[in-house]
């Protein structure tokens, strides 16, 4: 039976109401309801869905734990509350009370400012199969149960851990006659299949056409590894949100109790990559604890992406005549590329002292050798150093080489950002390569906020309307800046759909270079060009190049620097290094043959000095 108009229109609202959250920042879920009860000591054969009748306490003191630690969403402790599964514990009658008091409980951790899902679990047992007719009474089971949940207050419905496709349906159907979002959520094995053998491409596909369905996911069978790989397969099958919650790993057995070993840092870096990956909803199944949400709830609000940033329009329409600078004629470095002649940077670190000495006798020494300009960042790593801008500064007019001055978003808000553009405009520093940025968690200053008004996509069209006399609020800029604009760019990202993407943004907002991750593995260099260039958004590419020192150099690349790809042949190589002088020697000769393999594609290198040492970035050049 079609729901009621008034009902349909209802829907609508609350549906577009979530979605358009879920869209605008990952929502963070709970994690789980059962392995807290059990870890509080209760047995593990009893009927967890009655406790909300009989230990209320209890339930809404894990409620409160998971909201305390960040939860956005608070799921209502019913996934078993259906008449079929409460029958073997002869609470069939009792189907009402115990969903009414579980959004009750729910509600009052969740206040005003988070969401209440209501959690609808299969009737079906894991792996018993689906009979076409006996589909009466699981209809009437979830109706029942739906029907309570949201008439007692939910905001929506979470479907969880089916493994049937045609019950999840069913449930999916009773659950939008109810009026509320829909969330469709269904487990998968390490090989992400369904045990019922449905891959996850074939679920999802069907899920997506669903109208019934508003949110897609995945939840339990798996930890975040498996997860991961999973949600990588099916999220670009759909243009409908989808949410992630794994297990905490996968049990063992520590002296007759089953223990989840996984811990919160471990489920986190999973929950930073599902964001990047585009994923909109994290929390944790089977294993997950208070710890692991708040852990990863902080890293995932602390990443650029997740914050909603200031819209920035390009070139608004303006009776003002301006004299634009030509790109060529912005920088000699700008020139340079402009006549196609390879260009080499070195980045130096502005140190963390007030001493600027030893950085002005590198970058003289570099000056000497000839090479073209100084890459100079912006709080790596979220550090806190001296001024890129007055270290930029410093070595244009005391030693004469152009700067390259990175400029990140983190940490300036927009009025900040365009005050500081007009100033490095003042100074004479052209040569800027503006990237979002860092995020402070992953620095020595975690507690600290990142500000992120912008990201680069959006600071690239401020800086391209500075250059066109024109500030945010279209005021006039006389004269102009004449910023050659860089960009950065990731070749080994982990949606290189959502790198291209971004790449092609930013190019059409007005960049005139980019700069790229260190390159381990030219291939994957030569694979993104490819893409970009397909879409005729060409700028010269410089090819970033970190030679390495040691195996142990090679560990912290491959595993600590986000978007950096160390193949296995490179780690290989790099073990074989007994001393100190043969690792460095390796390291240089591995990042000469990166540079010949891609010379013929890209504009010129970028070497990085590894922990300030000029010589060897000069000695990858010289070869």
């Amino acid at each position: 039976m079609p729901p009621a108009t008034g009902i349909d229109s209802n829907r609508k609202l609350r549906v577009n109401s979530f979605l358009n959250a879920i869209r605008k920042t990952p929502l963070m879920f709970d994690g789980a309801m059962g392995t807290r009860l059990y870890e509080k000591g209760v047995f593990i054969n009893t009927c967890y869905d009655e406790l909300n009748l009989t230990n209320p306490k209890l339930v809404a003191e894990i409620h409160q734990e998971y909201r305390d630690a960040g939860a956005d969403v608070i799921e209502t402790n019913t996934f078993g509350a259906n008449a079929i599964k409460l029958a073997e514990h002869g609470l069939a009658n009792r189907v009402r009370d115990i969903n009414r008091i579980g959004v009750e409980l729910a509600r009052k951790a969740a206040g005003a400012d988070a969401y209440v899902a209501g959690s609808v679990g299969p009737t079906l047992r894991l792996g018993r199969m689906w009979q076409s007719g006996k589909t009466e009474p699981i209809r009437e089971a979830f109706s029942e149960q739906i029907a309570a949940l949201a008439e007692a207050g939910a905001d929506l419905l979470m479907l969880e851990t089916f493994d049937s496709l045609a019950e999840l349906q069913l449930a999916a159907g009773i659950a939008a006659e109810a009026g509320l979002p829909v969330i469709a959520s269904f487990s998968v094995n390490a090989q992400g299949d369904t045990i019922r053998q449905r891959s996850v491409e074939a679920m999802v596909s069907v899920l997506s056409d669903n109208s019934d369905v508003d949110v897609i996911g995945l939840n339990c069978g798996v930890g975040p590894a498996a997860a991961y790989d999973a949600a990588v397969r099916a999220v670009p099958l759909t243009a409908k949100p989808f949410i992630v919650m794994p297990n905490a790993g996968m049990p063992r057995e520590v002296e007759g109790r089953m223990i989840y070993l996984t811990s919160p840092e471990y489920f986190t870096s999973y929950a930073k990559r599902f964001v990047e990956l585009g994923i909109r909803g994290i929390g944790g199944c089977c294993g997950t604890g208070p710890s692991h949400i708040r852990e990863a709830g902080k890293a995932i609000r602390s990443l650029s992406g997740v914050k909603r940033h200031i819209t920035v329009q390009s070139m608004p329409e303006t009776d003002i005549i301006v004299d634009v600078v030509p790109p060529e004629k912005r920088s000699r470095f700008a020139a340079r590329l402009a006549a196609g002649r390879k260009v080499t940077s070195i980045e130096l670190l502005p140190p963390r002292s007030c001493d600027l000495g030893p950085l002005l006798a590198k970058t003289r020494e570099c000056h000497e050798a000839g090479i073209d300009a100084i890459n100079i960042p912006d709080g790596p790593r979220a550090s806190a150093r001296v001024s890129p801008m007055i270290a930029a500064m410093a070595i244009l007019n005391e030693v004469g080489i152009e700067p390259i001055l990175h400029y990140c978003c983190r940490d300036r808000n927009l009025i900040g950002m365009q005050s500081d553009l007009m100033g490095a405009q003042v100074a004479g520093l052209r040569n800027i390569l503006i990237i979002t940025g860092d995020p402070p968690k992953l620095g020595d200053y975690p507690d600290a906020t990142g500000v992120f008004d912008v990201d680069s996509i959006g600071l690239t069209r401020v800086a391209a309307n500075l250059n066109h006399g024109i500030d945010l609020g279209t005021n006039p800029v006389d004269p102009p800046t004449s910023i050659f604009i860089g960009i950065g760019a990731n070749p080994c990202a982990l949606s290189m759909d959502t790198e291209v993407e971004r790449y092609v943004a930013k190019v059409e907002a007005g960049a005139h270079f980019a700069i790229t991750q260190p390159i381990f593995d030219p291939e994957a260099l030569l694979r993104f060009l490819d893409r970009v260039e397909a879409h005729e958004k060409t700028i010269p590419v410089v090819a970033g190049v970190w030679p390495l020192v040691s195996y142990k150099n090679a560990e912290f690349m491959r595993n600590e620097i986000p978007g950096v790809e160390v193949p296995d042949h490179v780690m290989e190589r790099m073990s074989r290094c007994r001393t100190k002088e043969e690792g460095i020697q390796t390291g240089v000769e591995l990042s000469r043959d990166i540079c010949a393999e891609i010379a013929d594609r890209v504009a010129g290198f970028q070497v990085s000095a590894p922990f300030g040492r000029v010589q060897i970035a000069l000695s990858v050049l010289e070869g």
